[in-house]
């Protein structure tokens, strides 16, 4: 079972949550996001950006729920460079020391409570608490015990992107210029940088420089494109490849598998 929403308050952000059915580890293909993880067996983690896919191994019964933060948005609400996370899943203590641990804490609780309505998700009264910034910069309400895992993910995130002042701008304009096809060289000249500089902003915002963020975001439009029923080689030439078998050995070498085997069975 898996579902997702989008998040309030921080754009392009994605609450999900999903429960373990078989033992077959689940392939999660790199999309340049950061994700907060927390998980009915694991606790609280933070998934940092991936080069190519991970094999994620848990339990029959498992449920984890996620945040999913937009390429160039995680460094401001964790608190680190992405390049410092890049293919890494860790705990979030190793980060947010004490906080992350009191709000491990308070997600175990919201995981067992009930929800008592349609306004769980609602930041309520509660315990306030410092989400590893100094308390006179952020001290968010906490969401009622209640609420869902994702509303307390959410709040925290909020409450930590403000304090932060918000994401670097560069990196969610990057990110949709790469996702719409234009070249890094492009892209690196309509934002005034040269191509070291844009690089080095990359590493921190994304995990890894353009180029890499670019090979991913045009795999996951043909994969989109392709899972909509557009045909391979369509797919792979709206998405601008030189055709399908230059498609092919991209999706092998960052997803480990050909296209075909992420595409959904077709009946008939």
């Amino acid at each position: 079972m898996y579902r997702e929403r989008p998040a309030a308050g921080i754009g392009g952000a994605v609450v999900w949550e999903s429960v373990v059915v078989g033992a077959a580890p689940a392939r999660v293909l790199p999309d340049g996001c950061l994700d907060l993880l927390w998980s009915s067996r694991a606790g609280l983690l933070v998934a940092g950006p991936d080069r190519t896919a991970h094999l994620s191994v848990s339990a029959p019964g498992e449920r984890w729920v996620g945040l999913r933060l937009p390429p160039g948005t995680g460094p401001a609400v964790v608190g680190v460079p992405a390049d410092e996370l890049r293919d890494r899943r860790a705990p979030l203590t190793d980060l947010w020391g004490r906080a992350a641990a009191e709000l491990a804490d308070r997600l175990a609780v919201a995981a067992e409570a009930r929800p008592p309505g349609p306004s769980a998700g609602a930041v309520g009264a509660g315990p306030a608490v410092s989400l590893g910034a100094p308390a006179d910069v952020v001290a968010p309400a906490w969401p009622g015990r209640a609420a869902p895992v994702g509303a307390v993910l959410e709040a925290v995130a909020v409450a930590r992107l403000r304090a932060a002042g918000g994401p670097d701008p560069l990196g969610a304009w990057v990110a949709a210029r790469l996702a719409a096809g234009a070249t890094v060289a492009a892209t690196a000249a309509k934002v005034g940088l040269g191509a070291r500089a844009l690089h080095r902003r990359s590493q921190a915002l994304f995990g890894y420089g353009p180029k890499t963020l670019a090979r991913i975001l045009r795999m996951r439009r043909a994969l989109d494109l392709a899972r909509a029923g557009t045909p391979l080689a369509e797919a792979a030439a709206r998405a601008g490849y030189a055709d399908q078998a230059h498609l092919t050995r991209e999706v092998k070498d960052l997803a480990g598998v050909p296209p075909t085997h992420l595409l959904p069975a077709r009946r008939g």
